[in-house]
């Protein structure tokens, strides 16, 4: 089990984090919001969690320790595989799925790609007894469209990005994220935004 890895940022992508341990490039596969927690040439620490496979080893990276057991929780619910857990983690924080499921909030699951009505009413029974309670209180008044906004903005700056060219980009994945229905996709926005400022250089 590797437990975090700790060393240099030498790259990163929309979806993956290249740590240097010991000159040995590690390739660890983040969200969004993972991602933008982090600078190119900067010293990091990630949370880890290793996921073998006949074929694959591949390494998921987070910001903490309670982000990386959530991770690794919601993949005892059947059919849940680590691509999934990912996707859930990037539209919602560790404490926002635990309350969902305290809740038996279905619409934030079924806000998370891949994850439809019955199996959003599956995954709450579930996980109900094994996420545990909610930790801090809910976000008053925050945003849900400004919270998108911030994670794609900081995406972009961790990408290495100038600020004016992360305005721009999230200026111009604005209607796609407003079309979108529920809460926005960080992950396929960072895409979209990504494919415009390569049109534009």
């Amino acid at each position: 089990m590797i437990a975090f890895v700790s060393g240099t940022i030498a790259a990163l992508a929309p979806d993956t984090a290249v740590v240097e341990v010991g000159g040995v490039g590690m390739a660890v596969q983040c969200t969004p919001n993972t991602l933008s927690t982090l600078r190119l040439g900067q010293p990091a620490k990630l949370a880890t969690s290793l996921v073998v496979r006949e074929d694959s080893l591949t390494l998921y990276g987070f910001v903490d320790d309670d982000e990386r057991q959530t991770f690794e929780l919601l993949q005892t619910a059947s059919g849940v595989g680590p691509r999934l857990a990912q996707a859930m983690l990037a539209v919602h924080a560790p404490d926002a799925l635990r309350r969902a499921v305290a809740t038996g909030d279905e619409k934030a699951l079924i806000a998370v790609p891949g994850i439809g009505k019955k199996g959003a009413q599956k995954l709450l029974l579930e996980l109900k007894d094994r996420l545990g309670e909610p930790i801090g209180a809910p976000a008053i008044g925050a945003s849900v469209t400004q919270g998108w906004r911030d994670q794609l903005h900081a995406a972009l700056i961790g990408l290495g990005y100038a600020t004016r060219e992360a305005d721009e980009a999230v200026t111009a994945v604005t209607p796609q994220a407003e079309a979108s229905e529920g809460t926005p996709q960080v992950g396929q926005l960072l895409k979209a935004a990504l494919q415009t400022l390569n049109r534009a250089r």
